[in-house]
């Protein structure tokens, strides 16, 4: 039988912390152009008012490899991205609430 090996990547990070527009293309494989048009598009919102100026957290830097992610692997424009990122959101939000109202597994047996 073949044996098949998977490369697996990642960047763990630190929701806390915040990265610079520069920082932000490199961790993200992605051209300042690109950046600025999802900044544009609404997709980030970074602190700052100039590319120079802009801070990007944690959670920008995972929303901002999501939306590359989506854009390459569905063959997206930035408005499909954007919206397939609310709508990524809105199911994330809704998961929150469900397992707020479900009981625990234990609790669940015992009745």
């Amino acid at each position: 039988m073949a044996r098949t090996e998977t490369d697996i990547e990642g960047i763990l990070l630190d929701e806390t912390l915040t990265v610079s527009f520069t920082e932000l293309t490199s961790l993200c494989g992605a051209t300042g152009r690109v950046v600025k048009l999802m900044v544009t598009e609404g997709l980030l919102q970074p602190e700052g008012q100039q590319p120079d100026d802009w801070r990007f957290s944690g959670l920008e830097v995972r929303r901002a490899r999501r939306a590359l992610r989506l854009r390459r692997d569905l063959d997206l424009n930035l408005a499909g991205v954007a919206l397939a990122l609310d709508l990524l959101d809105e199911l994330e939000t809704l998961r929150e609430r469900l397992r707020c109202l479900e009981p625990p597994p234990d609790r669940a047996r015992d009745d």
